[in-house]
């Protein structure tokens, strides 16, 4: 049922963030809706003089930045129905006291996905035109490589394989699907059946890291895939290969895969790296065959109002009695980043 007058709602997040996650016209959409003052965003629960209104705060919008909602937390909130999250995971917002509390969380990490998706396709053609390499080289010589020097350039029946079918992963997948590419993809949570449908022929890791030319990864940051790249895997992706990470670097040994950029043997893309950002005398900074960004991949500038948007949407449902389209189950999470 629709709630008899507007929720209350407080957000908690750092501020910096507040203008490009909503501006006017999503505010003022959300100020339609619920109580809330814009000019009031929590950073730390255990400030005194947040204490009255997160008592009467029915409703948390969170973002980047805002502090876990531990037992303390909650228990000064004993209004509190729904946390909206205006970012993608969620991971290290809850814990066990939300969920025994029965409270409703809802993520704008569909959202999220979308412009990792879309670095990761702009990533996998370039790498497929060598245009990384092509270019350091254009650039020491100032010539045009020879034709011949071309022949194993090019996107028409490239190998590109990813690992995880997480959101990212299947926008990945749509994205490729009108290209003339030979895509796998390893997720151990989906079948034959499921991955077909996705556009992609389902292998085992080692057989994917094996027969792909480039290898994207979009598996979350989870015990079961810590250094799930390690030396003995990054050495199964043939010469000249191409790994690109727009998911956690803890993903992979980045002690071997340094040695293995080192030895020009790959090549890598690398939004995300471990440590992060890496020390200052890595040579991940200089090296011609690595392109490095500063984990730029997920949304940015604005692109943060589509995460906004997501929650004004997911507030709309709520006041109007709707289930909400991105809630986030506590099962979800164990396999989820």
């Amino acid at each position: 049922m629709p709630s008899s007058s507007p929720p209350f709602t407080l957000f908690a997040m750092n501020p910096v963030h507040m203008p490009e996650l909503f501006p006017p016209r999503l505010m003022t959409r959300l100020q339609q809706l619920t109580q809330v003052d814009p000019t009031l965003v929590v950073q730390d629960f255990s400030d005194p003089a947040v204490a009255e209104a997160l008592d009467r705060a029915e409703v948390l919008v969170t973002g980047w930045g805002c502090p876990h909602l531990g037992a303390e937390t909650l228990a000064a909130a004993p209004r509190l129905r729904a946390v909206l999250h205006a970012g993608g995971s969620v991971r290290h917002l809850v814990g066990e006291p939300f969920w025994e509390r029965g409270l409703t969380l809802s993520s704008a990490v569909q959202a999220n996905a979308l412009p990792v998706a879309e670095y990761t396709l702009a990533m996998i053609l370039l790498a497929g035109k060598d245009a990384f390499g092509l270019r350091e080289r254009f650039r020491a010589e100032h010539v045009h490589p020879a034709p011949a020097e071309y022949a194993r350039v090019g996107n028409l029946g490239r190998r590109v394989g990813l690992i995880g079918a997480s959101r990212v992963g299947r926008r990945v997948l749509e994205l490729l699907r009108p290209l003339d590419l030979s895509v796998s993809l390893h997720d151990p949570y989906v079948d034959a059946a499921a991955a077909a449908d996705l556009g992609a022929v389902p292998l085992d890791l080692d057989e994917l890291l094996r027969t792909s030319d480039i290898v994207s990864v979009h598996a979350p940051d989870i015990p079961q895939t810590h250094r799930m790249l390690n030396r003995e895997r990054l050495a199964l992706i043939p010469d000249g290969g191409v790994l690109i990470n727009t998911s956690r670097g803890a993903l992979i040994d980045h002690s071997a895969l340094t040695e293995e950029l080192v030895s020009g043997r790959l090549s890598a893309v690398l939004d995300v790296t471990d440590p992060e950002p890496l020390p200052v005398d890595s040579p991940l900074y200089r090296l011609p065959n690595v392109f490095l960004t500063p984990h730029i991949a997920g949304s940015l500038g604005n692109e943060l109002a589509r995460l906004g948007g997501t929650v004004v949407t997911e507030m709309e449902r709520m006041t109007a009695g709707l289930p909400l389209a991105h809630q986030v189950h506590r099962a979800e999470l164990a396999i989820s980043a």
